[in-house]
């Protein structure tokens, strides 16, 4: 028995078409981007209003809970620059916003770990 192929999807020649990049981000005003990395999480504040971009719109649905920009570029299938721009415009109006992710504490001391576990046996 055969086990079904998985098919590669064709590329769509409009994600990669600079000009489609060009007019998402619209034209460079000379404004500095937010400083986001691939980590940093996003959640939307408020439902997309008619005046945003449809990729806005779609990054305003997608964070109802928070998501980081690595994934928003991943469901949007846009590179990581053209998203900055669409999240700078989103944190600019207020739709969004953004933080950088919790870091996880260092591990404490594993000779207070063990004080406390001997203080334990002894009770």
């Amino acid at each position: 028995m055969n086990s079904p192929r998985r098919q590669r999807r064709e590329a769509d020649p409009a994600l990669s078409d600079p000009e489609r990049l060009y007019v998402i981000t619209g034209d460079p005003d000379g404004s500095e981007r937010a400083s986001l990395d691939l980590v940093t999480m996003v959640v939307a504040k408020a439902q997309p209003k008619p005046t945003v971009q449809p990729e806005q719109a779609v990054i305003l649905r997608l964070c109802q809970a928070p998501l980081s920009v690595a994934e928003i570029s991943a469901y949007l299938g846009l590179p990581f620059s053209v998203v900055t721009s669409l999240l700078t415009e989103l944190l600019a109006t207020e739709l969004i916003e953004s933080r950088a992710p919790i870091v996880r504490a260092t591990l404490p001391d594993r000779s207070l770990l063990e004080a406390v576990m001997h203080g334990l046996q002894k009770l």
